[in-house]
């Protein structure tokens, strides 16, 4: 199994950012969240707003925790409602269940950790996670 190094979640966001840059988006938060859910690496573009931090982090966690993207938590809450609000309940709202939440797979599809993306428009955000993921040789999640 590859691991998520220091060096490779920096490369993410580095990446991520660039991505946000070229596609003309709003200053974005990147967090990177290793497979326990514990922070690897965060950085925050200047102009980014005071709580893109928790959310992008909410993204991430989500994903990690339960193993789907935050897409896919998106279509879990439209679909089981009152499983997502015992999920937000227990979770004590460490869950953001909308698109900017990406999965980090190795090359066995081993899951390693997430990356969460706050600033934009969260489809937006997604697309910088996949890029920052993908630019590392590993797989995205969505």
């Amino acid at each position: 199994m590859k691991s998520l190094t220091l060096e490779k979640a920096n490369l993410i966001i580095h990446t991520a950012i660039n991505k946000a840059r070229k596609l003309i988006m709003e200053p974005i938060t990147v967090v990177v969240l290793d497979e326990s859910g514990h922070l690897k690496a965060m950085q925050r573009e200047d102009g980014s707003t005071m709580i893109r931090q928790q959310i992008a982090t909410a993204k991430a966690w989500g994903a990690v925790s339960m193993g789907i993207s935050s897409r896919s938590l998106a279509a879990v809450a439209t679909e089981r409602p009152d499983f997502m609000n015992a999920l937000m309940s227990m979770s004590e709202g460490k869950i953001m269940p909308v698109p900017g939440g990406v999965l980090i797979r190795d090359t066995k599809n081993n899951l390693i950790g997430a990356v969460g993306i706050s600033g934009d428009i969260s489809d937006h955000d997604e697309r910088c996670a996949i890029a920052g993921i993908e630019a590392v040789g590993f797989i995205a999640g969505v």
